[in-house]
């Protein structure tokens, strides 16, 4: 039988050792922790490791010490020119002062909430003064560093950091959207067929500008050639010219060769002449002379 003794002892290390885990507590190397004590902060944690609170007395609230995403909803914001586009912006901030950031807001719910509402307010306050060009432009950046301004003014109540700020994405409302890819569809057909036209406007005139050459190249052609044939003709008779001044007799016989080659030409050929025919005078004599002894 366990003596009343043990079982006293044994109570008292139980609570000893329950008051004991309830003393110390551990703060990771991503956080930082207040002590609070009834509710009241009494001591703000940055470094991490083993630490020691009163047991059921204080406890330990912690933060993240890592860069943090602020990513509120969607919201519809209306630009200079009166465009409506909708705007999903986001931030990064890391919790500097979590005493302050504790006062402020005391949860990272709240904070979510508060700020993500002071971020839409500070997108729709600088979009405001710009058009949709610019927004879609090279000035998105000096739109960031307006908003970033604002945030960071807002961040020092709330014992932040913001890091960065930025807008994600831009789209237009869908009854927007669906007219102005309408008007783009219309607008692109408009100009393709104008490129049509004027590519076959561009077609005919290289058409017509071939056509031109073409019949310009060959009259040119056939011009040369007749010339050509002109001169080669000119002076085929010229030396003909010569050579029948040089021996007649020798001029009559070659002409009437390429004649009998020219009439005489296959085996069903028929002629009806006189024997005595001008054009067989070179048959019966080489001389060609009429009226010799065959």
């Amino acid at each position: 039988m366990i003596s009343p003794k043990l079982i006293i002892l044994g109570i008292i290390a139980a609570a000893i050792g329950i008051s004991l885990s309830s003393a110390l507590f551990t703060v990771e190397q991503t956080q930082q922790a207040i002590v609070m004590q009834f509710g009241d902060p009494k001591v703000v944690i940055r470094e991490p490791g083993l630490h020691v609170k009163v047991p059921f007395v204080q406890d330990a609230v912690y933060y993240d010490k890592r860069v943090l995403d602020l990513d509120p909803p969607t919201e519809e914001v209306i630009l200079a020119d009166r465009k409506r586009i909708m705007v999903d912006a986001f931030a990064r901030y890391k919790i500097v002062d979590p005493l302050r950031f504790f006062q402020a807001v005391r949860t990272e719910a709240i904070f979510r909430d508060r700020v993500g509402k002071i971020l839409n307010s500070g997108v729709r306050n600088a979009l405001a003064r710009y058009p949709l060009v610019d927004v879609l432009s090279a000035k998105r950046e000096e739109i960031m560093a307006s908003i970033t301004s604002v945030m960071t003014a807002d961040a020092q109540n709330f014992g932040i950091e913001v890091v960065d700020v930025r807008i994600g994405r831009t789209d237009l409302p869908p009854d927007i959207s669906d007219n102005v890819y309408e008007r783009m569809r219309s607008e692109r057909e408009r100009e393709a067929n104008q490129l049509r036209a004027e590519g076959e406007e561009l077609k005919i005139k290289i058409v017509a500008d071939a056509d031109k050459q073409k019949t310009i190249l060959l009259a040119d052609a056939n011009r040369t050639a007749k010339i050509l044939v002109g001169e080669g003709d000119g002076e085929r008779n010229r030396i003909l010219g010569e050579a029948f001044g040089r021996d007649p007799e020798f001029f009559a016989f070659y002409r009437s060769m390429k004649a009998y080659r020219s009439s005489l030409t296959g085996s069903d050929t028929s002629m009806v002449l006189s024997p005595d025919s001008d054009f067989f005078r070179f048959f019966g004599n080489q001389l060609g002379k009429q009226g010799a002894k065959r």
